[in-house]
This record gives structure tokens, C-alpha cells and sequence, in this order.
């Protein structure tokens, strides 16, 4: 199998089972407890229904939108997610490349693996900072200082991550940083050898967000344990308040769910929420955004900026979110098998795939234009 033979988010998960240890691929393919989250954030799209126009004269399709003070050529980007380079060691050079080549916005994590100033000065593409609340508030300042002088565009708080979900998978592979894995995860190291090779010949791993603040060598300080001991479970509203004035710009929650914690958001004045449940990965049972996405736009998204995340495999997804009134949606997983399986050739074949895909469903739908999409395009089964 070859990435020319991937014509879909699941030909982009087999190629990446294929070339990564299996530890590195439970890492990304798992969620927490049962998984029941992270399989109904796809489902949840299945109970919805698109009911198309015809003869509206749709030759020439125009999918950008604004979001966040942000103008993108399409109505997806590529959400923050952690350790890139563990999955090819091109990382987040390879994601921010592509976005840029489609014209969308990338994101960068607290736990990168590539600056944000080297990502900042490569790229005029809007670029994210997906930030975690630490317990050393002078870190938080210093972090958010930084990410402003690099010129970052949006600050985008991560709230349903105070502590790590439950995981285990990692836990039966031993997965951290450092790797403290255990044998069966050592056996699946050893039968990928490519994998190895590839990681042990270029730079080294590192996070340079935190390498200046966090000690993540010594004590072998897994991703868990970063959760867990590093992270700041008091956090509150009056904190998140005062990062948004220090911030002074485009300030987005992450991991928004119920229409009183939008509402909330309104009046601190951050600029955008992601509906979101870290893709499963937290608490397991909770709601997928899509069935909550019409209730916190129907509260607030005359006000705010409404993004969701959490299942999207398709175009069509992406259509039902925008006809329910999302401005944008993000991607995670969509863009990590296929970075994993084949670095920046990967991302954007599956980047590519995507705005096919939209294009030819906006030309179905009847729509020349994001902002023709609405809830009369829509039917709940």
C-alpha cells in the first residue's frame, strides 16, 4: 500500500498502522477508558442527513471563510495536537508546510516538537497556540509572552485537559517521553525497524516550548504524568480572565461543551470556544460536539466565534457542522495518520482529498458559497 492508494481517512489509518511501531500508533489511534467518546464523535454525524438543491448554477465554488480574525481558503485546519515528531520526523514542519500550500491555518502544541518562532518565521499562514494551564503561573506568563513576540495570531487555551484521560492503551505499551516501554512494546519496536532508523538518524527529539521550563528527560516524566503533576487543576474563570487581557487578542477555549460555559466565555471576552472532547481522549461518555454544536450556537454564536472538532473523517462532516453554524472545524487525526504514513506528501493528499471533497459537496448541495449553508439543508433522523 502506497499513499497513492489512499483515497480516505481509512486507507490514511492502514498505510500508518503499516509504517509505525504499534506503541507510536496506539498513542495516536487511542482515547481514554472504553473509546465509546472517540467512536461516537464520528457517529454522531451518521444521524444527520443533508438534503440538497439543484439548479443553482454552481460552477464556481468559493470555500473560504473568516475565523477567529482569520481568513482561510477553506473551512478546516489543522488543530494542535503534541509529538509530531514522533510520527515522521518532518512533525510540524511537515503540517505547517501544507497548511500553508491550502491556504488554512495550523496549530502549534505546548508539547511540540518544533518552535513556535522557527514555525512563525517559515510561514504567513495563521498559526495557533495551543496552550495548557501550568501550575507555575510565571511559566504561563513567560509562555504567552513569547508565543506574542514569535507573532502568533491565536491563543488557544486547552480547558478539558487538567488531567490526563485514561489511556490504556499507553499504559499497556508503556508509552512516555522518555519511552519506558514495556516488553510487548519493545517487540513492537523491533519488528519496525524502519521506524527506528528513521528516528535515530535525524535531530533530536525534543520540545522546545517547555525544554527551557520542564524537565521532561529526568524521572522519565510521561505525557501522563505532565497532566497530572504540571498542569494546574485549580485553574478558574478569573485566571482564564486575566489570560485573555494579557493576551490582547484572539483568544480561543478548547474543550467548551455546555451552553453556560459559552455564555461564560462571551463575557470574559475571548474572541472564539472549540466544542471539543479532545477527541475522546478525556472523559469517556461525554457528548460529541456535533450533537451540541446547534444548542451553543443557538446561545451565543452571534457573538462568538463556534469551531468544533471531534470525528471529522469527511467533507460531508464538515458540511453538516457549517450548516449548523460552525465557522470552522478542526482536524486531528485526519492529518496525523496520513503525516505518519508519508510526512508532508501525506498531509497534503489528505489536505487535497478534503477540499475535493467539499467542493464536490457544495456543488451538490446547490451552494456557490460557505455562507449559503443552513439548517434547511439539514434533517435529524
Amino acid at each position: 500500500m502506497r499513499l497513492r492508494d489512499c483515497h480516505n481517512f481509512h486507507d490514511f489509518r492502514r498505510l500508518a498502522r503499516r509504517r509505525l511501531p504499534g506503541p507510536i500508533f496506539d498513542y495516536i489511534d487511542g482515547a481514554a477508558d472504553d473509546e465509546v467518546t472517540h467512536r461516537r464523535n464520528t457517529a454522531s454525524f451518521e444521524h444527520c442527513d443533508l438534503v440538497p438543491n439543484i439548479l443553482r448554477g454552481v460552477e464556481n465554488i468559493d470555500l473560504s471563510v473568516t475565523v477567529l480574525g482569520q481568513k482561510l481558503a477553506m473551512p478546516i485546519y489543522c488543530s494542535p495536537t503534541a509529538l509530531q515528531r514522533l510520527f515522521h520526523h518532518t512533525g510540524e514542519r511537515a503540517v505547517a508546510a501544507a497548511a500553508a500550500k491550502y491556504g488554512t491555518m495550523f496549530g502549534v502544541s505546548s508539547l511540540g516538537t518544533v518552535s513556535l518562532e522557527e514555525l512563525r518565521q517559515a510561514h504567513d499562514t495563521p498559526q495557533v497556540y495551543q496552550f495548557y494551564y501550568h501550575r507555575d503561573r510565571s511559566l504561563n506568563r513567560t509562555m504567552m509572552q513569547r508565543a506574542k513576540e514569535a507573532g502568533v495570531q491565536v491563543m488557544m487555551l486547552t480547558v478539558d485537559s487538567i488531567t490526563g484521560g485514561n489511556r490504556e492503551r499507553d499504559k499497556r505499551t508503556g508509552f512516555s517521553i522518555p519511552f519506558r516501554l514495556t516488553l510487548a512494546g519493545m517487540y513492537q519496536f523491533g519488528i519496525k525497524p524502519a521506524w527506528g532508523i528513521n528516528y535515530l538518524t535525524h535531530e533530536r527529539f525534543k520540545l522546545p516550548q517547555l525544554d527551557q521550563h520542564v524537565d521532561m528527560g529526568s524521572g522519565a516524566l510521561s505525557i501522563s504524568k505532565y497532566f497530572t503533576e504540571m498542569l494546574d487543576p485549580s485553574m478558574n474563570w478569573d485566571d482564564v480572565a486575566e489570560m485573555v487581557r494579557l493576551w490582547d487578542g484572539q483568544f480561543c477555549l478548547k474543550g467548551v461543551m455546555s451552553v453556560a460555559d459559552a455564555r461564560r466565555a462571551v463575557e470574559i471576552g475571548c474572541t472564539g470556544i472549540v466544542l471539543s472532547n479532545h477527541g475522546g481522549r478525556q472523559l469517556d461518555g461525554s457528548r460529541a460536539p456535533f450533537d451540541q454544536l446547534a444548542e451553543i450556537v443557538d446561545a451565543v454564536g452571534d457573538r462568538i466565534d463556534v469551531i468544533m472538532d471531534g470525528g471529522i473523517q469527511r467533507g460531508t462532516h464538515v458540511l453538516k457542522a457549517l450548516s449548523l453554524g460552525a465557522k470552522a472545524v478542526g482536524v486531528g487525526r485526519y492529518y496525523l495518520y496520513p503525516l505518519a504514513a508519508a510526512g508532508q506528501a501525506g498531509v497534503e493528499r489528505a489536505l487535497d482529498l478534503m477540499r475535493s471533497e467539499l467542493e464536490r459537496g457544495m456543488k451538490l448541495m446547490g451552494c456557490t458559497a460557505i455562507n449559503q449553508l443552513s439548517r434547511e439543508n439539514l434533517r435529524f433522523r
